[in-house]
């Protein structure tokens, strides 16, 4: 992996705390908007090391295979690089 190795398990650290405090809230019966809220900021942070984990890649392995790689390996990072993209607008 390309991207910040500590920031990235310190962001999925916090994210884990996130969804352990969201349980507690179900179990506890909490307001629905205060569970939806802390679910919406979740997700947000899930999004952002997705992301950066993503800029990593595009900036090391895709960057690598098209200025390095075979034209079967430029390729196939493409149909990577698309393949994500498929799954994040779905």
């Amino acid at each position: 992996m390309r991207a910040d190795r500590e920031q990235v398990l310190r962001l999925l650290k916090t994210a884990r705390g996130q969804i352990d405090g969201i349980m507690r809230m179900v179990d506890s019966d909490r307001y629905c908007i205060d569970i939806s809220t802390q679910l919406m900021a979740t997700a947000s942070l899930l999004n952002r090391i997705n992301a950066d984990v993503l800029k990593a890649h595009i900036e090391g392995c895709v960057q690598d295979a098209a200025t390095l790689g075979t034209p079967e390996e430029r390729h196939e990072k493409l149909l990577e690089i698309e393949g994500v993209i498929d799954k994040l607008t779905r």
